[in-house]
């Protein structure tokens, strides 16, 4: 992954940790909290999504990046949540 690639995947991150803290409250962590849970999120959706057969296009490549991002960030906010309050 060039430097570039990396900036691009922390800024989408970034950004769906963001969305997914507005999305999901109650289970957010603060706004840099959140942004960390999207990066993590952008990584997990997007290994496992292509991994399960779940597939789409929203026209950009950017704003399809941000879409699964901020699925793994919602699904990732919510099981620690739900862990947290166990």
């Amino acid at each position: 992954m060039t430097a570039s690639g990396l900036i691009i995947f922390l800024v989408i991150g970034a950004i769906a940790g963001w969305l997914a803290g507005l999305i999901v409250r109650g289970f957010g962590f603060g706004l840099l909290g959140n942004i960390v849970v999207g990066i993590i999120g952008a990584f997990l959706a997007g290994w496992l999504l292509p991994a399960l057969g779940v597939g789409f296009s929203l026209g950009s490549p950017i704003v399809t990046s941000i879409v699964y991002a901020m699925i793994g960030a919602i699904v990732l906010l919510v099981v620690i949540g739900l862990v947290k309050r166990a």
